[in-house]
């Protein structure tokens, strides 16, 4: 099974919150310590990941951003 990149992107995101929470709970450092450790990994494979992907797009510049289109914009 091929997991996509977004999925790297959410688990990270996961590990370094668990973390946050490990700490704010007063974890042991050796717990805390080997999960920053497993998220720093993390973080470089999630890099790799997205630089890999193979995303395809039809979109251009000339799109210019979709939630703001040229055409409304509010001077």
């Amino acid at each position: 099974m091929k997991t996509s990149a977004m999925f790297w992107v959410a688990m990270t995101t996961i590990v370094l919150i668990m973390v946050t929470i490990m700490v704010s709970m007063g974890f042991s450092f050796n717990w805390v310590f080997y999960v920053t450790v497993l998220g720093q990994a993390m973080v470089v494979y999630m890099v790799y990941r997205v630089l890999i992907d193979d995303y395809k797009t039809d979109k251009t510049f000339d799109d210019f951003y979709e939630d703001y289109p040229i055409g409304r914009r509010l001077n």
